[in-house]
Protein backbone atom coordinates (compact mmCIF):
# COMPACT_ATOMS: atom_id res chain seq x y z
CA UNK A 1 0.00 0.00 0.00
CA UNK A 2 1.07 3.43 -0.98
CA UNK A 3 0.39 6.56 0.78
CA UNK A 4 0.16 9.76 -0.96
CA UNK A 5 -0.67 13.27 0.87
CA UNK A 6 -2.32 15.84 -0.75
CA UNK A 7 -2.73 19.48 0.22
CA UNK A 8 -6.31 20.55 0.25
CA UNK A 9 -8.13 23.97 1.43
CA UNK A 10 -5.72 26.01 3.80
CA UNK A 11 -4.26 23.82 5.96
CA UNK A 12 -5.57 20.00 5.12
CA UNK A 13 -4.37 17.24 4.32
CA UNK A 14 -5.98 13.85 2.09
CA UNK A 15 -4.42 10.70 1.93
CA UNK A 16 -4.75 8.65 -1.07
CA UNK A 17 -3.85 5.12 -0.40
CA UNK A 18 -2.79 3.29 -3.76
CA UNK A 19 -2.68 -0.27 -4.08
CA UNK A 20 -0.08 -0.70 -7.01
CA UNK A 21 -1.15 -4.80 -7.71
CA UNK A 22 -4.24 -3.69 -9.15
CA UNK A 23 -4.31 -0.10 -9.19
CA UNK A 24 -7.15 0.77 -7.27
CA UNK A 25 -7.25 3.39 -4.69
CA UNK A 26 -8.85 4.55 -1.28
CA UNK A 27 -8.85 8.18 -0.23
CA UNK A 28 -8.94 8.93 4.24
CA UNK A 29 -11.24 12.40 4.80
CA UNK A 30 -11.39 14.01 0.86
CA UNK A 31 -11.94 17.70 2.44
CA UNK A 32 -12.85 18.35 -1.79
CA UNK A 33 -12.98 16.59 -4.80
CA UNK A 34 -9.96 18.26 -6.86
CA UNK A 35 -6.41 17.23 -5.78
CA UNK A 36 -7.86 13.52 -5.34
CA UNK A 37 -9.03 13.51 -8.66
CA UNK A 38 -5.86 14.61 -9.79
CA UNK A 39 -4.00 12.45 -7.95
CA UNK A 40 -6.17 9.70 -9.36
CA UNK A 41 -5.82 10.38 -12.93
CA UNK A 42 -1.82 10.99 -12.72
CA UNK A 43 -1.71 6.97 -10.97
CA UNK A 44 -4.28 5.73 -14.09
CA UNK A 45 -6.17 4.35 -10.41
CA UNK A 46 -9.71 3.59 -9.50
CA UNK A 47 -11.63 4.76 -6.47
CA UNK A 48 -12.96 1.91 -4.80
CA UNK A 49 -13.22 3.40 -0.75
CA UNK A 50 -13.30 6.60 0.75
CA UNK A 51 -12.72 5.80 4.17
CA UNK A 52 -13.83 8.86 7.03
CA UNK A 53 -12.84 9.69 10.37
CA UNK A 54 -15.89 12.03 11.21
CA UNK A 55 -18.89 14.08 9.72
CA UNK A 56 -17.32 17.65 9.56
CA UNK A 57 -17.44 19.12 6.49
CA UNK A 58 -13.71 19.21 5.62
CA UNK A 59 -13.77 15.62 6.07
CA UNK A 60 -16.08 14.71 3.76
CA UNK A 61 -16.66 17.84 1.34
CA UNK A 62 -15.48 15.32 -1.79
CA UNK A 63 -17.80 12.63 -0.98
CA UNK A 64 -20.38 13.35 -3.37
CA UNK A 65 -18.54 14.12 -5.84
CA UNK A 66 -16.06 11.73 -5.49
CA UNK A 67 -19.26 9.00 -5.67
CA UNK A 68 -20.20 10.62 -9.15
CA UNK A 69 -17.13 9.82 -10.70
CA UNK A 70 -16.80 6.55 -8.81
CA UNK A 71 -20.49 5.32 -8.01
CA UNK A 72 -19.19 1.71 -6.69
CA UNK A 73 -16.80 3.32 -4.24
CA UNK A 74 -17.85 2.20 -0.88
CA UNK A 75 -18.17 4.68 1.49
CA UNK A 76 -17.14 4.19 5.14
CA UNK A 77 -17.31 6.20 8.77
CA UNK A 78 -18.29 5.37 12.55
CA UNK A 79 -21.64 3.85 13.29
CA UNK A 80 -22.79 6.64 15.63
CA UNK A 81 -21.98 9.17 12.64
CA UNK A 82 -25.00 7.58 10.36
CA UNK A 83 -26.81 10.34 8.79
CA UNK A 84 -24.13 12.77 8.75
CA UNK A 85 -21.60 11.42 6.51
CA UNK A 86 -23.10 11.66 2.65
CA UNK A 87 -22.97 8.32 1.33
CA UNK A 88 -21.81 6.15 3.94
CA UNK A 89 -22.31 2.48 3.30
CA UNK A 90 -20.70 0.62 5.91
CA UNK A 91 -21.08 1.78 9.88
CA UNK A 92 -18.11 1.05 11.76
CA UNK A 93 -17.56 0.45 15.66
CA UNK A 94 -14.58 -0.13 18.06
CA UNK A 95 -12.59 -3.43 17.01
CA UNK A 96 -14.14 -3.78 13.17
CA UNK A 97 -11.51 -3.96 10.58
CA UNK A 98 -11.79 -2.85 7.29
CA UNK A 99 -8.79 -3.88 4.51
CA UNK A 100 -6.70 -2.38 1.51
CA UNK A 101 -4.49 -3.73 -0.73
CA UNK A 102 -2.01 -6.37 1.41
CA UNK A 103 -3.19 -3.88 4.95
CA UNK A 104 -5.67 -4.87 7.30
CA UNK A 105 -6.56 -2.02 9.60
CA UNK A 106 -8.54 -2.04 13.15
CA UNK A 107 -10.95 0.84 13.96
CA UNK A 108 -10.96 2.65 17.08
CA UNK A 109 -13.72 4.77 18.17
CA UNK A 110 -12.39 7.93 19.48
CA UNK A 111 -14.65 10.12 20.71
CA UNK A 112 -14.06 13.62 22.43
CA UNK A 113 -13.55 15.92 18.81
CA UNK A 114 -16.35 14.46 18.05
CA UNK A 115 -19.32 11.95 19.61
CA UNK A 116 -18.92 9.07 16.52
CA UNK A 117 -15.04 10.13 15.60
CA UNK A 118 -13.27 7.18 14.79
CA UNK A 119 -9.57 6.30 13.68
CA UNK A 120 -7.90 3.90 11.38
CA UNK A 121 -4.71 2.25 12.77
CA UNK A 122 -3.07 -0.43 9.49
CA UNK A 123 -0.26 -2.38 11.78
CA UNK A 124 2.58 -3.76 10.28
CA UNK A 125 2.81 -5.99 7.93
CA UNK A 126 5.96 -8.10 9.33
CA UNK A 127 7.63 -7.46 12.29
CA UNK A 128 9.95 -4.23 12.82
CA UNK A 129 8.22 -2.35 9.99
CA UNK A 130 5.88 0.35 10.44
CA UNK A 131 2.23 0.93 11.92
CA UNK A 132 -0.05 3.97 10.24
CA UNK A 133 -2.23 5.75 12.03
CA UNK A 134 -4.86 8.06 9.93
CA UNK A 135 -6.24 9.84 13.49
CA UNK A 136 -8.37 12.67 11.57
CA UNK A 137 -8.29 15.57 14.13
CA UNK A 138 -8.34 13.84 17.27
CA UNK A 139 -4.32 13.51 18.04
CA UNK A 140 -2.07 16.64 15.88
CA UNK A 141 1.28 16.26 15.95
CA UNK A 142 2.33 18.54 18.48
CA UNK A 143 -1.38 18.77 19.43
CA UNK A 144 -5.08 17.34 19.65
CA UNK A 145 -8.51 18.85 18.45
CA UNK A 146 -10.82 20.61 20.14
CA UNK A 147 -13.28 19.17 22.61
CA UNK A 148 -16.82 19.96 20.21
CA UNK A 149 -19.28 16.97 21.08
CA UNK A 150 -17.11 15.01 23.49
CA UNK A 151 -15.60 15.25 27.17
CA UNK A 152 -12.04 15.81 28.70
CA UNK A 153 -12.76 11.71 30.31
CA UNK A 154 -13.76 10.79 26.48
CA UNK A 155 -10.71 12.29 24.75
CA UNK A 156 -8.08 11.09 27.10
CA UNK A 157 -9.46 7.85 27.12
CA UNK A 158 -9.43 8.14 23.22
CA UNK A 159 -5.58 9.31 23.16
CA UNK A 160 -4.50 6.78 25.19
CA UNK A 161 -5.79 4.05 22.88
CA UNK A 162 -3.02 5.62 20.72
CA UNK A 163 -0.45 5.94 23.35
CA UNK A 164 -0.71 1.79 23.40
CA UNK A 165 0.80 1.64 19.84
CA UNK A 166 4.14 1.25 18.93
CA UNK A 167 6.53 4.36 18.77
CA UNK A 168 7.42 3.44 15.39
CA UNK A 169 3.67 3.94 13.60
CA UNK A 170 3.68 7.17 11.23
CA UNK A 171 0.97 9.47 12.72
CA UNK A 172 -1.41 10.93 9.46
CA UNK A 173 -3.43 13.45 10.93
CA UNK A 174 -5.07 15.70 8.57
CA UNK A 175 -4.34 19.30 9.11
CA UNK A 176 -0.67 21.16 9.15
CA UNK A 177 -0.87 22.53 12.92
CA UNK A 178 2.33 21.39 13.96
CA UNK A 179 4.28 24.95 14.45
CA UNK A 180 1.47 26.47 16.59
CA UNK A 181 1.01 23.42 18.49
CA UNK A 182 4.92 23.60 19.53
CA UNK A 183 4.76 26.97 19.98
CA UNK A 184 1.91 26.15 22.92
CA UNK A 185 3.69 23.53 24.12
CA UNK A 186 6.57 25.35 24.82
CA UNK A 187 4.79 27.64 27.19
CA UNK A 188 3.21 25.03 29.59
CA UNK A 189 6.57 22.53 29.01
CA UNK A 190 9.45 24.76 29.02
CA UNK A 191 12.12 22.23 29.82
CA UNK A 192 11.62 19.55 27.46
CA UNK A 193 14.96 19.41 25.78
CA UNK A 194 13.13 17.13 22.87
CA UNK A 195 10.66 19.77 22.30
CA UNK A 196 13.03 22.67 21.93
CA UNK A 197 14.40 20.38 19.23
CA UNK A 198 11.77 19.60 17.22
CA UNK A 199 10.32 23.32 17.75
CA UNK A 200 13.61 24.01 15.95
CA UNK A 201 13.14 21.76 13.29
CA UNK A 202 9.65 22.05 12.57
CA UNK A 203 10.56 26.31 12.12
CA UNK A 204 13.05 25.27 9.48
CA UNK A 205 10.87 23.05 7.36
CA UNK A 206 8.04 25.41 7.75
CA UNK A 207 10.00 28.68 6.57
CA UNK A 208 10.83 26.12 3.93
CA UNK A 209 6.80 25.58 3.07
CA UNK A 210 7.53 21.56 3.75
CA UNK A 211 5.17 19.94 5.06
CA UNK A 212 5.24 18.29 8.57
CA UNK A 213 2.79 15.16 8.29
CA UNK A 214 3.32 12.78 8.89
CA UNK A 215 4.97 12.04 12.64
CA UNK A 216 6.20 9.35 14.59
CA UNK A 217 4.16 7.99 17.43
CA UNK A 218 7.29 7.92 19.52
CA UNK A 219 8.40 11.59 19.12
CA UNK A 220 4.81 12.43 19.71
CA UNK A 221 4.87 10.71 23.03
CA UNK A 222 7.92 12.72 23.64
CA UNK A 223 6.91 16.35 23.06
CA UNK A 224 3.17 16.65 22.44
CA UNK A 225 1.59 18.15 26.05
CA UNK A 226 -1.87 16.00 25.23
CA UNK A 227 -0.43 12.98 25.41
CA UNK A 228 1.81 13.49 28.10
CA UNK A 229 -1.38 15.14 30.22
CA UNK A 230 -0.87 12.81 33.50
CA UNK A 231 3.43 13.93 33.11
CA UNK A 232 4.62 15.42 36.35
CA UNK A 233 5.39 18.37 34.60
CA UNK A 234 2.40 19.19 32.39
CA UNK A 235 0.24 18.43 35.46
CA UNK A 236 2.41 20.97 37.59
CA UNK A 237 1.74 23.69 34.61
CA UNK A 238 -2.04 22.81 35.32
CA UNK A 239 -2.09 23.08 38.73
CA UNK A 240 -3.43 19.91 39.42
CA UNK A 241 -2.98 15.87 40.10
CA UNK A 242 -5.65 14.78 38.59
CA UNK A 243 -5.26 13.27 34.88
CA UNK A 244 -8.52 14.40 33.30
CA UNK A 245 -8.79 17.95 34.78
CA UNK A 246 -4.73 18.59 34.10
CA UNK A 247 -5.66 17.43 30.51
CA UNK A 248 -8.94 19.77 30.58
CA UNK A 249 -7.19 22.75 32.22
CA UNK A 250 -3.95 22.25 29.03
CA UNK A 251 -6.53 22.17 26.75
CA UNK A 252 -8.46 25.17 27.55
CA UNK A 253 -5.43 26.89 27.62
CA UNK A 254 -4.85 25.69 24.01
CA UNK A 255 -8.24 27.10 23.08
CA UNK A 256 -7.13 30.81 24.65
CA UNK A 257 -3.92 30.40 23.01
Amino acid sequence: MQIYRLAALSDNYIFLLHDPQDNTAAVVDPAEAGPVLQKLQALDAQLIAIFNTHHHSDHIGANSKLLKQFPSAVVYGGEADRGRIPGQQVFLKEGDRVSFADRTAEVFFVPGHTRAHIAYYFAPVEPDTIGDLFCGDTLFAGGCGRLFEGTPTQMTESLNKFRQLPDETRIWCAHEYTLNNLKFALTIDPNNSDLHRRFEEVSVKRDRKEATIPSWLGLEKQTNPFLRWDKPALMSAAQTQDPVQSFARIRGMKDRF
